[in-house]
């Protein structure tokens, strides 16, 4: 026992919830998304009985307080949960993150106790939420939306087009920025609460993608898309900290992804190469070999730490911004090279797509592109640590 009890736990000590937290989600994830996660990449789509069974578990609400029908858990577990299920299949980490990470943090924070009220038990119980921020000229320059949105005597009419929108497929409820006041730039931005059956809303073309080829990612139009007074979230003209904020905390579920994805490459390659022999020998005898596993492990450590840490900051109220965009620009550095040395491990075979980690390999790149760019990243990165 330590002589100093007081001292903080090491960053990848959980407690005993937290424990049996991620045991269980990794039970799932191993018996329940992985078996089918070959079947759901080449399908493009996730597989029948899927999104029932994460309602279920728990997995689509999970920092929801327990009276909204959400099991009442931590920011940190919902990182916990995006990991494992990511190591499973990074198609299904995606949908599980943007429902937490992004939409249900930001009805947390800003929605008022009437929408609260109504649209947490939906997510707890069968609804699919999706984030529509991004727009063709509005990609890293999040805010030059040309959505706009007009108050009109019936409420709030939006037009306009979005892209890129993750869990737009399967989605009910989306969280939609537009410009209310254009003449004031992004200080007339304004996040609204749209549901599918909106007249004048339409989910469009779903695009098909490089790697995690099983979550959806879809243009939504929005052509005199007319929604209550009562749908916009948080203030008008106030969106723009509403996106901020929000994307800020998503970045570290991008990393808890990007952790999964890395451990997958790490444990596939690792097995492979104790089975696979060359000259008389298995490879992982190789030094070349272990030294190429005993990075990717080395990295694979130094990545869940500064996740975790991110994640343990922002839980308890403390600065973590600059912590947020250093984990997901490293984490998602380390996957793509960790998922790269187990193709080279697997050889020829880790070409083909009968072996899973050509798959792992596409999936990583999104991690360096979405939820800000790596470039964005590093510009957060310099700005904070020049302001010192």
């Amino acid at each position: 026992m330590s002589d100093h009890p007081d001292l903080p736990a090491a960053l990848t000590e959980l407690t005993e919830e937290e424990q049996l937290f991620r045991d269980a989600i990794r039970d799932f994830a191993m018996g329940e998304i992985a078996p089918g996660s070959h079947g759901m990449d080449e399908s493009g789509q996730y597989a029948d009985g899927l999104l029932p069974n994460l309602f279920e578990m728990g997995l689509m609400a999970i920092d929801v307080p327990e009276e909204h029908g959400g099991t009442g858990g931590t920011f940190f577990q919902s990182c916990l949960a995006v990991e494992e299920i990511s190591r499973a299949d990074a198609a299904v980490g995606v949908l599980v993150d943007v429902q937490n990470t992004l939409f249900n943090n930001a009805l947390s924070r800003y929605g008022t106790d009437a929408q609260k009220a109504h649209y947490f038990p939906k997510i707890a119980a069968d609804h699919v939420a999706a984030y529509a921020l991004s727009e063709a000229g509005s990609g890293s320059d999040a805010f030059a939306l040309a959505c706009r949105g007009e108050n009109v005597a019936d409420g709030w009419k939006l037009n306009g087009q979005k892209l890129w929108i993750t869990n737009a497929a399967e989605a009910r409820l989306f969280l939609v920025f537009a410009n209310v006041d254009p003449a004031k730039g992004y200080r007339g931005i304004t996040a609204f609460l749209v549901e599918r059956d909106d007249a004048g809303f339409t989910v469009g073309k779903r695009e098909k993608k490089l790697g995690i080829r099983a979550s959806s990612t879809c243009e939504l139009i929005l052509q005199d898309c007319t929604i209550p007074e009562d749908r916009v979230l948080g203030e008008v003209g106030k969106g723009y900290k509403i996106a901020i904020e929000t994307l800020n905390e998503g970045r570290i579920g991008i990393g808890a992804q990007m952790l999964g994805v890395t451990q997958a490459a790490l444990d596939h390659a690792c097995r492979y190469s104790k089975e696979r022999s060359q000259f008389g020998k298995t490879i992982s005898e190789f030094q070349a070999v272990q030294h190429s596993l005993a990075r990717t492990a080395t990295e694979l450590e130094a990545a869940r730490l500064m996740v975790y840490n991110a994640a343990r900051l922002r839980d308890r109220d403390l600065p973590f911004v600059k912590e947020a965009a250093m984990a997901k620009l490293y984490s998602s550095e380390v996957a793509e090279r960790a998922t790269s040395m187990a193709v080279e491990i697997f050889g020829g075979y880790g070409y083909t797509s009968e072996y899973p980690v050509e798959k792992l390999y596409r999936d990583a790149k999104i991690g360096k592109i979405y939820e800000g760019t790596s470039f964005m990243q590093l510009n957060t990165i310099a700005k904070m640590i020049l302001a010192d």
